[in-house]
């Protein structure tokens, strides 16, 4: 591992550091790549390795805000990610900051930031992470109902697939399940599998029941995110 294992962009922004501190910020950097999701524990201390010699640099900053949030320190994750979109600009990470305020009892906020005019910026993924969000703060609260409609977006389309739609398509069964509609919630869970199956995400041979829709995904649209999606 020598840390040119990292995209160009990155390293591209690592080389306004001094060579040696860019090698040692990268290495960090790629483990705590390899680590965030078996063990983001581990992969928030290399990350904050990285950020102590290489903290001014703000994709050094983004990856201490992600693996924070993995790892459930959520103050941490809110701070790191709002200093990287205070270096950067960009408002990708708005839907964990959300959910990091949702961690931290604090689901008001959370809504707030879901319908903030920069999250109606967001690309459509982002507008996906953040209605996830937004229906987990109004389960928060005890509304079931618009923890319901907050996922009722032009991207829960059962015949068509994303790389968010089955965690889209999962949320939006539980919200379902949490108003007693288990029939409904069933069709909605089994078709999270359809999705992952049709993303390659699953095996073909697990022993999965499937909901039977009409016409599954396109098989245009199943095997990855659309150019039209805006991405």
């Amino acid at each position: 591992m020598t840390g040119k294992e990292l995209d160009r962009p990155t390293l591209a922004e690592l080389r306004t550091l001094e060579a040696k501190n860019a090698t040692r910020v990268a290495q960090h950097l790629v483990m705590a790549g390899r680590y965030l999701d078996d063990n983001p524990g581990l992969a928030f201390e290399h990350a904050s390795a990285a950020a102590q010699s290489g903290g001014r640099v703000s994709l050094v900053r983004e990856a201490v805000g992600v693996t924070a949030y993995a790892a459930g320190d959520f103050a941490t994750a809110i701070r790191e990610l709002r200093t990287f979109r205070r270096i950067s600009g960009s408002n990708i990470h708005l839907p964990l900051m959300a959910d990091s305020e949702r961690g931290l009892g604090r689901p008001e906020k959370a809504l707030e930031m879901a319908l903030s005019e920069e999250a109606a910026a967001l690309d459509t993924s982002g507008k996906v992470e953040m209605a996830i969000v937004a229906s987990g703060a109004y389960t928060d609260l005890g509304q079931p109902e618009k923890a319901l409609t907050a996922l009722e977006i032009p991207q829960l389309d059962l015949t068509k697939g994303f790389s968010y739609s089955p965690r889209l398509f999962r949320a939006y069964g539980e919200a379902l399940n949490a108003l007693g509609r288990q029939e409904e919630a069933t069709k909605w869970f089994s078709q999270a599998v359809v999705a992952e199956r049709a993303l390659g995400l699953v095996d073909e041979e697990d022993d999965v029941d499937f909901y039977d829709a009409e016409e599954e995904f396109d098989d245009d649209a199943a095997a990855a995110d659309a150019p039209s999606e805006n991405r």
